[in-house]
Formats: structure tokens, sequence, C-alpha cells
């Protein structure tokens, strides 16, 4: 069964996936950036790669999501995914079901540092075509692929994103916020792997020691500083540059109170204000 790791993008979700990998993957909390690989994305191109079908539009591979997880789910193990994808119903399919996902771990950042970051990451010229971007109930990314749409997402809005999941009756959802990942790390690795391992079926115990150890090494000065010295292999290419983006960016640096203009500030949290409030933040 798969169990979700589901963000709004630039929310921390590779921090998690960095932090899962490590205590799951290692035998003390090690952790190098190709173990990401043992947690992957979906959707994927590779995924849709053996389909009889041109993929001509954007949203082709909507119909064919269950049926990959299905193919997935071949020998019933547990397997974590992470998506940017909204809990979505869609006019060709669903995003998923209760037959193919057990759980799920909803991380949310303040929506005020995500502008930032995403404004950084997909080259967004202004805070404005940023807010654009975060505000759009109808969001997507995808990528095309020698004529093919293979990667299609549906976001929707920064808002409703979230929302699709926490709200779901299919399966649980446990929500946690990327600022507790960064002020209580243990605690709350803690309570990630006790719902992992309840959810999955895993008879394991928390192993303190080792959780250290991989928060520790997945701190995001060592994150930086692996991506300087290796690349991050998932980072975007510039559309201007054809570089890789830097995808460790600005860690705590990135204090919305103090980089965002007041109208930014004004716009965000007036549009967002019944979620920061639900979700304790600060307005």
């Amino acid at each position: 069964m798969i169990l979700w790791l589901a963000s709004y993008p630039k929310s921390g979700n590779t921090w998690l996936r960095s932090l899962l990998s490590s205590y799951y993957y290692s035998k003390t909390g090690e952790f190098e950036f190709e173990m990401l690989n043992k947690i992957q994305a979906f959707p994927a191109i590779k995924y849709f790669k053996n389909y009889n079908d041109n993929f001509i539009k954007v949203d082709s591979t909507v119909k064919y999501w269950i049926d990959v997880q299905k193919k997935i789910n071949f020998d019933n193990k547990l397997r974590l995914f992470k998506t940017h994808n909204a809990l979505v119903k869609l006019d060709s399919g669903n995003f998923t079901d209760k037959d193919n996902t057990c759980g799920c771990i909803n991380i949310i950042r303040d929506p005020r540092n995500v502008i930032t970051s995403l404004k950084d990451y997909y080259e967004i010229e202004t805070y404005d075509e940023a807010l654009e971007f975060m505000f759009n109930e109808k969001k997507i990314l995808y990528e095309e692929v020698e004529k093919k749409f293979l990667n299609f997402n549906f976001l929707g809005s920064w808002s409703f994103n979230y929302r699709s999941w926490i709200e779901n009756k299919l399966f649980p959802v446990l929500l946690v916020k990327y600022e507790d990942l960064e002020e209580t790390p243990l605690q709350t690795l803690e309570e990630i792997v006790l719902f992992i391992n309840k959810v999955g079926n895993l008879k394991n115990k928390f192993d303190n020691v080792k959780a250290s150890n991989s928060i520790k090494n997945c701190n995001f000065s060592n994150l930086e500083q692996k991506e300087k010295l290796f690349g991050f292999p998932e980072a975007n290419l510039g559309d201007r540059t054809k570089k890789r983006i830097k995808f460790f960016n600005k860690g705590k640096k990135n204090n919305w109170k103090t980089i965002l203009p007041e109208n930014i500030k004004y716009k965000l949290t007036n549009k967002f204000k019944d979620d920061l409030k639900k979700l304790n933040y600060e307005i």
C-alpha cells in the first residue's frame, strides 16, 4: 500500500523525504542524496512509458493514475511516495483511492514563506505573479518530453491543495507543520514515524539515537553543503541559464516578516486568513 508524503511545492517535502530516507533506509542515520530514490515522486514520467498512448493532451496520464498504483501495490508492501498533487477527482480519473492508499503525511508551511521559495525556484519574475500561482484554483504543473505529456500534476491553490488531503475521509492523514520540524525536530519526527508504523502495520519501535543522527545529517546547512559540492539532481533546470536552480536556498533566512513587501504580506494574509487561523499561524 502507498503512504503519501503530500505537500504544496516548496513546503518541506524534500526535507521530510530526506529525514525518512535516512531513518528507514540507513543503518545509523546517515544520509546521501541517492537515498531519496527510496521515496520517489508520483506522478512521474517513468510510470507511464509502457502505455500504448500518444499522451498528446496535457492531462493524458490522469486516467492511468489508479492503474499505475495497482501495479505499484501488486505485492502489498508499504511504499512511501512524494507528491505535490492535490487529492482530486478529475473527469478522467481519481488521484488515488482507499484500495491503493493506507495513509498520508501532509506537510504544510506558512504560505508567506512558501511564496519566496516558490518565486525563486520557478523563476517567477514578480511577487504578484507568484500570488497568482498560489491563488489559482486550477493550477497545474506538467512536463512535455518528446512531444508527450507524461508528468501532469494538479496543484490547485495553496489552500485547496492541503485541504484536499486533510479533509478526506478515505484514509488517515497526519498534518505536519514545517515549522515544527524546525523547532522540535525529534518530537515531530517521532510522531511521524509512529504514524507510519501504525498505518503501515510496522512493528518497529522508535529509535531515538538513529532519529537524532538523521536530524543532524539532514539539517539545512548539511543539505545545502551537499548541493554545493555535488549538485542536487532533482533541482529544476533554469529556462534562461539551463543550469540547476539552487534547491536548498534560504533556510531560516526565508522570513516573510523581513523579506516580503507590505502589499504582498497583506494580500497573502487576507486571502488565506481562515487557513492561517485554522493552522495556528500568526495573523
